[in-house]
Order: C-alpha cells, then structure tokens, then sequence
C-alpha cells in the first residue's frame, strides 16, 4: 500500500480529529478521482467568483476549469500546512494572473485609453435599470479591477499585490484609490 493510500485509509478511520476536506485530499492525491469530484465540487464557487470578479464573466468559466485541471496536476505539492481551499485560492490566483499577463494584461496600468476617473461620467443609466456591486467591479478597467478583487475582496495587502503583479505598491494603492471612486461614482446614482 503507498503513502497516500495508507493516509487515506487512517483519516478515514478517523474522520472526527482532520477538517472536512483532509481525507478528499489524501485520496485524490493517491489518485481517486471522485475524492478530487468532491473536492471540485466543494471549492467550485468560490474559484469561479475569484475569476469572475478578476477577469469578468466572458472568461470566468473556463479560467475556473483551467484552476481545477492545474490543481489535479499540482495535487501532490499539497503539504496540508494550509486548509486545502487556501492553497486552492492561492493556485487560482496565480493561474488567473498568469492568463492575464499571456493575454497582454502586463501593459501600463494607469491606461491612458482608459482613465478610470471617467468612468463614472458615462450616461447614466435609466432608474428601473439598478447597477449592482457585480457589475460596477466589472467595468472598471482591468488592472484597477484586479487590485480592487485582490486586496478589498480577497484580503492581500499591497506589498503582496506589488509582488504578485510585479508593480510597486505605491501603485497598487493608487490604482486601488482610483477603483473605489469609481465605484462610489457608479454605486451613487
């Protein structure tokens, strides 16, 4: 029997002392992939909401299976050091971010084609038709977007986001700033 599978088989006998998803990870990692089915199944949500608020909805569906094709083949880097759903955030972070950058998203983040102060000047939209936070995050220009998700949504500091973008964190602040009066502008009418 192998590591993995003489893991598994202990937390399953011992299912009241390891977090829920502990004894799915054992498994998948031995191979069993209705262990992996349980844990897609577990973690989906939040994946595609991470990619849906970072990249837009157009896009968000298949960044989320590509998170999930790269964690089955990460699978057996996974220590158990973090919840299994931390370690999966992290992963789709990264795989979201490296999408973006193979798409050109590593251009000048204060875009001069696209200010961000502007945004809120568009026409405003009739009363019947309410924006919602979803889609005010959704028109903001990509790179203010994304460091809006990552540090008010997902929680990393500036100095975290600065390295994760490979921009400063002067920058990161300022295109946060930008990000949140352009959301107050839309979220005010």
């Amino acid at each position: 029997m192998s590591a993995g599978t003489a893991e598994a088989a202990i937390l399953r006998n011992r299912p009241e002392t390891i977090p829920e998803d502990a004894a799915d990870v054992a498994l998948a990692q031995s191979g069993d992939a209705q262990a992996f089915e349980r844990l897609y199944r577990s973690q989906v949500a939040r994946i595609h909401s991470l990619a849906r608020r970072m990249v837009g909805p157009a896009e968000a569906d298949e960044l989320t299976q590509d998170v999930f094709v790269r964690a089955w083949q990460k699978l057996h880097t996974f220590r158990g050091e973090a919840a299994f759903g931390t370690w999966l955030h992290r992963l789709g972070v990264n795989v979201i971010l490296a999408y973006r950058g193979s798409q050109g998203a590593r251009r000048r983040y204060l875009d001069e084609d696209a200010d961000a102060a502007n945004i809120g000047m568009a026409r405003p939209a009739p009363v019947e038709l309410t924006m919602d936070f979803e889609t005010a995050i959704g028109r903001l220009p990509p790179g203010a977007r994304q460091i809006f998700v990552l540090h008010d949504v997902e929680g990393y500091k500036h100095g975290e986001i600065a390295g994760m973008l490979g921009i400063t964190a002067g920058t990161s602040k300022a295109q946060l700033h930008r990000a949140r009066m352009s959301l107050r502008r839309h979220l005010e009418r």
